[in-house]
């Protein structure tokens, strides 16, 4: 029998993400910053009104597609394009920093809590979580503060999309040695094939697309339709047959798009659905996700050293890639703040980890802290990263 429980979890989570957003609002950080609070005081971390169901995850991923892709259609292509060798300057070394310093602070467990089982590989792991970046936290806070179409931005969104892509490089690596069922050459061709296909199609959808659109008689929400489908196809095909994230193919829909006429049309008809609904569901999932499990004075230390490490690595890495292609100190530390969210992605590698063996069971404590505590900062920083000089100054005088 249909049980209508999840409209009463539905309206839970719209009405605690909407209070505690305003709750934030007051206190000058992003809304965001409240969504995740409430799934993390509804969820099994906290009260345990709220468990995370499929139809909470399925809903979820909608969001944070239509989320990527209405961040893509903000995007401006040619700026893209300049930054193309930037964003890789600063992906590359966003992803080395956290790597070594995640390997050294699992080296350092092992040596406190006396593990000498394969630490390598473990060790490698746990930087290879380090390396994720959930984006889509920046992206919602730049979008509420109007950051997102900056060169900052820009640069960010760009490093981003190049850091998923790392990601997916090292994680296959790492269990292509643990697990023979796993080509490493099969992967890589994947990742070239989706760029290639990412292109062709999107160059013959724009075309088709944009001379559609500019006839005149032609009702105009079938265009929000004919985007919204090809955004959810290409993030299939994406995930499923190139094994790219869908929220990458997602971002590249909404970029193809994003120099046509009508794009502040669908882009506003969409930014509607996802704000009332998808956006608050991703949000909220997020804190579901969270179980806060016992742990001993050595994981405790661990779980410290890592989220330090994890805060630390990025800023420091994607700074210094920023400021060797000619950012500012300030823009540096702006695009560094933007990539230290891991959200859902690290919990998503590490999960992988756990169960190929890479990593025990009493290690996935610490890392959904730092997924907890990235996520939650993270939008924080950035809002004072952006402080003006105007607002410092009034914020010193309040002081």
């Amino acid at each position: 029998m249909l049980s209508y429980h999840f409209l009463l979890d539905l309206s839970l989570i719209l009405l605690s993400t909407k209070v505690l957003g305003l709750v934030t609002r007051r206190f000058k950080m992003p809304q965001v910053v409240g969504a995740l609070l409430a799934g993390l005081v509804l969820g099994p971390a906290m009260l345990n009104i709220l468990k995370e169901t499929d139809f909470i995850l399925q809903l979820s991923e909608l969001g944070v597609i239509v989320l990527m892709f209405c961040a893509g259609l903000e995007s401006d292509l040619e700026d893209l394009k300049k930054t193309g060798k930037t964003s890789f300057i600063i992906a590359v070394l966003g992803v080395l920093v956290p790597l070594i310093g995640g390997f050294l602070v699992g080296h350092f467990y092992g040596y406190i809590s006396g593990d000498t089982g394969n630490t390598f590989f473990k060790n490698i792991f746990i930087g290879i979580v380090l390396t994720a970046t959930s984006v889509s936290i920046t992206v919602e806070t730049l979008k509420e503060m109007g950051k997102l179409n900056t060169s900052v931005g820009t640069a960010i969104l760009g490093a981003a999309i190049i850091d998923d892509i790392l990601g997916i490089v090292g994680l296959t690596l790492v269990t292509s040695l643990s697990d023979t069922s796993v080509n490493v050459s099969s992967v890589l061709l994947k990742i070239v094939g989706f760029f290639i296909f990412a292109i062709i199609v999107g160059i013959i959808f724009y075309n088709i697309f944009k001379r559609w659109s500019e006839r005149e008689d032609r009702d105009r929400r079938r265009f929000i339709i004919a985007a919204f489908v090809f955004c959810l196809v290409f993030a299939y095909i994406s995930e499923e047959i190139f094994n790219v994230a869908g929220i990458t193919g997602a971002f590249i829909a909404g970029l193809t798009l994003s120099n046509i006429n009508k794009k502040e049309y669908i882009e506003a008809r969409l930014g509607v659905v996802s704000y009332t609904l998808l956006s608050p569901v991703f949000f909220a999932s997020i804190g579901l996700k969270i179980v806060l499990p016992k742990m001993d004075i050595n994981m405790i230390i661990f779980a410290t050293l890592l989220t330090i490490v994890a805060i630390l690595s990025k800023i420091i890495g994607c700074g210094l890639g920023a400021k060797l292609c000619k950012y500012s100190k300030k823009e540096s530390f702006q695009i560094g703040i933007g990539m230290v969210s891991r959200g859902e992605v690290a919990l998503i590698v590490a999960s992988k980890g756990a169960a190929l063996g890479l990593i025990s069971s009493t290690m996935l404590g610490p890392i959904v802290i730092v997924a907890v505590i990235t996520t939650i900062i993270s939008p924080i920083l950035l809002k004072l990263a952006f402080r003006s000089k105007k607002e410092s100054l009034q914020v010193d005088l309040v002081k």
